[in-house]
């Protein structure tokens, strides 16, 4: 790996806030004062301890793939866009990954009185700070929808931390497939789906893997996003 892809990795590390390592402060490791020791006997019992350490390995992951599709760029391959794909109810989605600050655990969305936008859910404690949740079926009118067929993965719901102009805002999403370099070829000759409802959010309809993903348009998606906080 080249000392620019390496120096990409620091710096995507670096950007991640900090997690909390209560186990090292109140925990086993610590002064044993955190008052669910009683109930689980030992830190790696807990779900904060788990919920930390999944988010860890989200990060990791997220900035392994990054680093490692830029390295791939570097090296000549055919340009490609990275995106991260994800469901929504029935449909299956891509944002560019320039956009995402972070893939989250799922958290509590508290509603807010005289809520200004059908697509404001309302706020989410994230780290300690109060981050707007945003619809993003109501923006893009998708309709709840059942999940997949079962399979042997397990489905997780997740937040996506998405760098809007203002601040950041989250949108919950069904499930997370990952970040994935796409081809700019492929994209270019994808249909554009210019009947599908919320087109003016969509940049084409890509088969990939099997599925039908929605390409979005960040730019106007973003702005709606900013529009629906004011």
């Amino acid at each position: 790996m080249s000392e620019h892809s390496l120096q990409t990795l620091d710096v995507i590390q670096q950007d991640a806030e900090p997690i909390d390592d209560c186990w090292n402060r109140i925990g086993v490791l610590g002064d044993k004062s955190c008052p669910l020791l009683v109930e689980h006997i030992h830190c790696r019992n807990c779900s904060v301890y788990a919920a930390a350490a999944t988010r860890l390995l989200d990060r990791y992951s997220l900035g392994q793939q990054r680093v490692q599709q830029e390295y791939r760029a570097q090296q000549g391959e055919v340009a490609s866009r990275s995106l991260l794909i994800f469901r929504l109810g029935d449909e299956w989605l891509a944002l560019a990954t320039r956009r995402l600050i972070e893939v989250s655990t799922l958290q509590p969305v508290h509603s807010l009185p005289h809520q200004r936008s059908r697509a404001l859910l309302g706020v989410a404690n994230v780290r300690g700070a109060l981050v707007a949740c945003l619809s993003l079926g109501e923006l893009l009118g998708i309709q709840a929808g059942s999940a997949p067929p079962a399979s042997t993965a397990r489905v997780t719901p997740r937040m996506l931390i998405i760098g809007a102009q203002g601040g950041s805002v989250v949108v919950p999403v069904d499930e997370v497939d990952g970040i994935h370099g796409i081809g700019e070829d492929l994209l270019d000759s994808a249909s554009v789906a210019a009947s599908q409802a919320g087109a003016r959010f969509t940049r084409c309809v890509l088969a990939f893997n099997g599925r039908s993903v929605r390409v979005l348009d960040d730019e106007p998606l973003l702005a709606a996003m900013t529009r629906s906080l004011t």
